[in-house]
């Protein structure tokens, strides 16, 4: 049941998920910088897709067909070594979003230095996964966690209204979604051990990673 449910966690915060996770958590906490008013527009709902097609949908059907090639053993890429390819073809895609959204000029500042972050995150996880099986899950989630903490001291009023189903909205303070954030990094990070993915060490250097790749990008861009 413990195994299960950690693989289910492992599914629903797959690090290439990590950037779409962003754009939703920035479009609730400041949907103005994106010159709408809530996330629930269409400008909103077309971003999504475009970043959910491009950082999640093509890398990941990259890796299937990867797969079908016999150049990986498994989807998971569990094996170090296989890992090489993987990392280098969702790195340019990733980078290809990037440049397109620095020179685009519609996306603004605050996710194009996350996507930047991003990119940094990924190439810093391939080199240090020639010598340690690093957890990309890890580097995912201590992303999120950078910039969810950038977000609040730079880019937040300190609160946001969450329209809830049944008509009523609900006042939700930053603060308490960065501490929700890093409790979700802990139960990732957590999973991954429970599953023998990884070491400890896999897991915390990948936080590392994560979220100091995106204070990094956001020194450069601010």
């Amino acid at each position: 049941m413990l195994k299960q449910l950690a693989w289910g966690i492992s599914i629903v915060f797959h690090p290439l998920l990590v950037p779409t996770y962003m754009l939703i958590l920035l479009l609730l906490i400041n949907p103005y910088l994106f010159g709408v008013n809530s996330i629930d527009e269409m400008a909103s709902k077309k971003l999504l897709l475009l970043i959910f097609l491009y950082t999640f949908f093509v890398p990941a059907l990259s890796i299937i067909v990867m797969y079908f090639l016999g150049m990986i053993s498994s989807v998971q890429v569990p094996d170090q070594q296989e890992r090489i390819g993987p990392y280098l073809v969702t790195g340019i895609f990733y980078g290809w979003v990037f440049y397109n959204f620095l020179k685009n000029g519609q996306v603004p500042t605050a996710y194009t230095s996350f996507m930047l972050g991003t990119v940094i995150a990924l190439f810093l996880a391939f080199f240090v996964n020639i010598f340690s099986k690093v957890s990309a899950h890890a580097v995912g989630m201590g992303g999120l966690v950078g910039m969810v903490l950038i977000s609040m001291f730079f880019f937040s009023y300190g609160t946001f209204t969450l329209g809830l189903p049944w008509g009523n909205v609900l006042q939700v303070s930053v603060s308490l979604v960065l501490m929700a954030v890093v409790l979700l990094a802990g139960l990732v990070g957590s999973s991954r051990l429970i599953l023998n993915a990884h070491e400890q060490l896999d897991v915390y250097g990948g936080y590392i990673i994560g979220f100091f790749a995106q204070i990094v990008a956001f020194r450069f861009l601010f």
